[in-house]
């Protein structure tokens, strides 16, 4: 056989071990993944050994194969920088196609904080937001950083929060603001409309990682008058830059 088709294998018998994992199994003996590649045991055994000498899977005392942990932390390691790296990209060629500011937050606890940003002078924007927190129950990356989460772990995460006012359209209370998300998941983007500032207007896009887990949101933000009119222009690039940079962080979508 040839060293492309042993790779091959090796890989068809390391992903059926990570389909046992999301299916709630610890692992997989030999006989589960023969069973489930219609393959041969000689052969598939031969695969997961290999792969565990490359340091891609463990065996556990009850002889079954399970995913190395430190690979997806690793992984994940890759992908945090990805988004600070290709993040900047995608940031530039978004704020270059709306010349408007363009910014890259991430979730912390209940708030959210700005880890990357391109203002163009256009933008008219002072000063930076760059590590600052902000509400997420009226930020401009709230809905998208809680797009997958369930209507429970949102009463969670946002339940000790009080509501204040910090706009004239902030959510007043939790299904208020399950509300507005649920109609930005039909949407396909979220629109936060002067919720976290009088006169602010913002469109903003999940992005997920190689585990399909939303890992940050990309935003267009600036002042209502000129955004709302290309709403729908600006919709499209965001998603194409959102598509881009889920493909640099090998983002894929949520498991169902």
């Amino acid at each position: 056989m040839s060293k492309t088709s042993s790779m091959g294998r090796g890989m068809l018998a390391l992903l059926a071990v990570g389909e046992r994992h999301a299916e709630n199994f610890d692992g997989g003996t030999v006989a589960d993944i023969s069973a489930r590649l219609g393959k041969d045991r000689s052969q598939v055994s031969r695969s997961l050994k290999g792969a565990q000498q490359e340091g891609f899977l463990r065996r556990t005392g009850q002889r079954e194969y399970s995913l190395d942990w430190s690979i997806l932390t690793d992984a994940q390691l890759v992908t945090e920088q990805r988004l600070k790296t290709d993040g900047l990209t995608a940031l530039e060629g978004l704020a270059s196609e709306t010349n408007e500011a363009c910014f890259l937050g991430v979730l912390s606890g209940n708030s959210t904080v700005t880890i990357g940003e391109q203002v163009p002078d256009s933008a008219n924007l002072v000063g930076s937001w760059l590590g600052r927190p902000y509400p997420a129950y009226c930020s401009d990356a709230g809905q998208a950083l809680l797009w997958d989460a369930s209507d429970e772990e949102i009463r969670k995460i946002l339940g000790d929060v009080e509501f204040i006012n910090h706009g004239p359209n902030t959510p007043v209370s939790v299904e208020d603001f399950l509300d507005r998300l649920n109609r930005a998941r039909a949407r396909g983007y979220s629109i936060v409309d002067e919720e976290a500032e009088p006169g602010l207007y913002s469109l903003a896009a999940p992005i997920r990682d190689f585990k399909g887990e939303v890992a940050a949101a990309l935003q267009i933000v600036g002042p209502k008058a000129r955004i709302d009119p290309q709403r729908e222009a600006f919709a499209v690039a965001l998603g194409s830059w959102r598509e881009w940079l889920e493909a640099q962080v090998g983002g894929r979508p949520q498991a169902q």
